[in-house]
């Protein structure tokens, strides 16, 4: 089967979903093809781990019309805390001096998913295909073709632009020359949730420790999950409940009481991959496709979030009198998100090396600064603006602004 369509895209998981409903309101025809679908067991975008949404992708959710389904199956973060274990230095981010209701949101991806797909489906010009999997693209001058595998046999979607949102392995990204450079961490982050004796309030609790950046989040129906960097993942997994809740225990300390009622523990490679660049003829690179970061400040979702606002702003203004695809709305969109996207690796990559670093000065020197981060004038908002997402240009949707 061939079919034409203004835009396809590679990858139907949070990002993915997400660009096909910022564009459907242009009045585009639009192909998704995901292989895995959403209720499968083995559907990495869709699980139990939780999203920490950014004041920016809450702007993006509002325009798009999707936040009040999100917000309410979402835990607010007023306060976040940040802490070395054993050392003085102590960093604090409040809502209220920031000016706003909350500092971000937290959402299970799979609640997060069901609002994406339930919107999806009421979009009549965006076709889901799924499972499908793109096996090869082609490219000419006017359009990009990109060949699917589906159980009936192969179909072909023809489209001026293919958006390769595909994940950090992304396959499409290969097929269209894009290189990547990666960096293995020689960690793993054990993902899970579980009660704490005192509720977390409203606050999220980032702490550096010697085993690696703990981090506890608030979560629905009282729970916290919890993000936990390791060295030996299999140690950590094959941990009794109660072993395991004793040494996040022993790490966190006693804030928040006794921890319990440990859930499902997973773990995760943690690598730090960067496309060589964001286009190739016809086509653009988004999402982990683009970038894939430590999760130290969560930030790798709402960065995602920001290409799609980016691309679809590029792509509104060019579909009156320009071409959707050409090269120069392509190289506009690169030129846009490269200074981001730099930001967030330095700034993700360095904070991982700075609290490893054990040597007794340069731990002396990260406590003078987390003190300094409270007392100087100003350090704190500037921080605040940028993991709020809402330092630099802005596209329309990450402003809370519809494009239609």
């Amino acid at each position: 089967m061939s079919d034409s369509y203004d835009i396809v895209i590679a990858g139907g998981g949070m990002v993915g979903s997400s660009l096909a409903l910022a564009l459907a309101p242009l009045g585009l025809s639009i192909a998704m093809v995901e292989a895995i679908p959403r209720g499968a067991a083995e559907q990495p975008s869709f699980d139990e781990r939780s999203t920490a949404l950014s004041r920016s992708s809450q702007r993006t959710f509002e325009a798009l019309g999707l936040w009040p389904e999100v917000v309410a199956a979402s835990t607010p973060i007023k306060h976040i805390r940040v802490s070395d274990r054993g050392r003085f230095g102590f960093a604090r981010i409040d809502a209220d001096q920031q000016g706003v209701e909350a500092l971000g949101y937290v959402v299970i991806n799979r609640v997060l998913g069901g609002v994406l797909q339930k919107a999806i489906a009421g979009c009549g010009n965006v076709d889901v295909i799924c499972p499908a999997r793109i096996e090869a693209v082609k490219t000419n001058t006017d359009a990009v073709t990109a060949v699917s595998d589906i159980d009936s046999g192969q179909r072909s979607l023809t489209g001026r632009l293919l958006v390769a949102a595909d994940g950090a392995r992304s396959q499409v990204r290969d097929m269209l020359g894009i290189g990547v450079e990666q960096k293995s961490y020689q960690q793993h982050a054990v993902i899970g949730n579980l009660m704490t004796e005192r509720p977390l309030a409203g606050v999220a609790f980032e702490r550096f420790t010697e085993q690696g950046p703990l981090a506890l989040l608030p979560i629905t129906d009282g729970r916290a999950a919890f993000v936990w960097m390791v060295d030996d993942a299999d140690q950590a997994l094959s941990m009794s409940n109660d072993e395991f809740l004793d040494a996040l225990q022993t790490l966190f300390g006693w804030r928040l009481g006794r921890f319990s009622r440990l859930g499902k523990r997973i773990a995760y490679p943690l690598t730090l991959s960067k496309a060589l660049r964001l286009n190739a003829p016809r086509a653009v690179v988004v999402g982990n496709a683009a970038h894939g970061l430590h999760p130290v400040a969560a930030q790798g979702f709402n960065m995602g979030l920001r290409d799609v606002a980016t691309l679809a702003d590029c792509i509104s203004d060019e579909i009156a009198d320009g071409d959707i695809g050409g090269a120069a709305m392509l190289a506009r969109y690169a030129e846009w998100r490269r200074a981001d996207h730099q930001k967030l690796v330095r700034f993700t990559d360095g904070l991982v090396g700075l609290f490893a670093d054990a040597r007794g000065p340069v731990r002396a020197a990260r406590n003078l600064g987390m003190l300094g981060f409270d007392l100087v004038p100003g350090v704190r908002k500037l921080f605040a603006q940028h993991t709020m997402g809402l330092a630099g240009r802005l596209p329309r949707l990450s402003r809370g602004v519809p494009l239609a």
